[in-house]
């Protein structure tokens, strides 16, 4: 009984990633990408992990180690797409343009593909902040532009409620395009993977198929999050200042972005340790759960397998090394 109680409060650190056709796994010593090419066969890619954190101790601290993690976390995620995304090449092939020859010649591979990476996490990361931060700020400026009078806790209100509706409309969104679809149900395999180590069963695909597929550790809630987190110190900070330059604004979000990933990653990180033993943690859990539902779908038995095994391949050699 004391062996079953243990399994089922066992929490992993190991997270992932749906890919295209595929799923990357990440644990305390090994990553792992499993994808499952055009002819139906599992192509395998495991590679050791270096901890920047190990060199610099200084980026291991709390607060501090969020956005170092977020940024990993979107280099790795890039780099995993990349790959995973030749074995699905385009059907039309173009002629390279004139940039991308004199890329070629002027780039080796590998620094063609760090300046692929780095430009593609400078996109993402720029767009995000954007959509949900600095888009919201102006069009709340337009809107109360005509109300002069309008007082500062109601600008604030205003512009975080179209930090939610955006979000909210982006992952429709995205949840509605079909190519993104089947990146959902490697997703849903990813939770439902993870679940069922978690619970101490076999990894097999009939234990792994009646898992949940929402996770209270995806992705989905960490970005949730952050949007709630920067709408409270946004609050806060313009409550003190009441500052309603535009753009004065947009760069206050900006300088206050580290921050709010940081406490986003402590704040996940509890949760992650007590949300099955604790009714707040479950409360505050509750709105990025139920995003999930737009990120997350059921997959089939061929995406659990590819699931199971990228997971088999970053377990620890050490039993409990993982531990959250």
């Amino acid at each position: 009984m004391a062996e079953e109680n243990k399994s089922c409060t066992f929490r992993t650190s190991i997270g992932g990633q749906a890919l295209i056709e595929g799923v990357m796994m990440r644990g305390p010593e090994k990553q792992a990408i499993v994808v499952r090419d055009q002819e139906g066969n599992l192509v395998e890619k495991v590679e050791g992990l270096k901890f920047i954190k190990d060199r610099y101790p200084i980026l291991g601290m709390p607060l501090v180690r969020g956005t170092v993690n977020f940024l990993a976390a979107m280099v790795n995620g890039v780099k995993a797409l990349m790959y995973s995304a030749e074995f699905y090449p385009d059907e039309e092939v173009s002629q390279p343009s004139k940039f991308e020859l004199w890329l070629e010649k002027h780039l080796s591979s590998k620094k063609l593909e760090q300046a692929v990476v780095g430009l593609a996490v400078v996109l993402g990361v720029g767009l995000s902040v954007f959509l949900f931060m600095v888009l919201p700020t102006f069009i709340t400026g337009g809107i109360l532009h005509f109300f002069p009078g309008f007082p500062m806790w109601g600008r604030n209100l205003v512009e975080g409620l179209l930090k939610i509706a955006i979000f909210l409309l982006y992952l429709i969104f995205c949840s509605k395009q079909k190519d993104i679809y089947r990146v959902f149900q490697y997703h849903g395999a990813e939770h439902k993977s993870i679940f069922c180590y978690e619970a101490g069963l076999p990894l097999t695909v009939e234990n792994v198929r009646v898992q949940p597929r929402h996770h209270p550790r995806c992705g989905t809630s960490f970005l949730f999050v952050v949007i709630f987190v920067s709408i409270v110190f946004s609050s806060i900070v313009f409550g003190i200042w009441p500052i309603t330059n535009v753009w004065l604004r947009s760069l206050i979000h900006l300088l206050l972005l580290p921050l709010i990933v940081g406490v986003t990653y402590e704040f996940n990180r509890w949760v992650g340790r007590h949300v099955q033993d604790s009714g707040l943690a479950k409360v505050l859990t509750a709105p990025g759960m139920w995003l999930q539902n737009f990120t997350t779908n059921e997959p089939d038995d061929g995406m659990i397998e590819v699931a199971i095994r990228s997971l088999e391949l970053v377990l620890p050699s050490e039993k409990g090394k993982d531990e959250w």
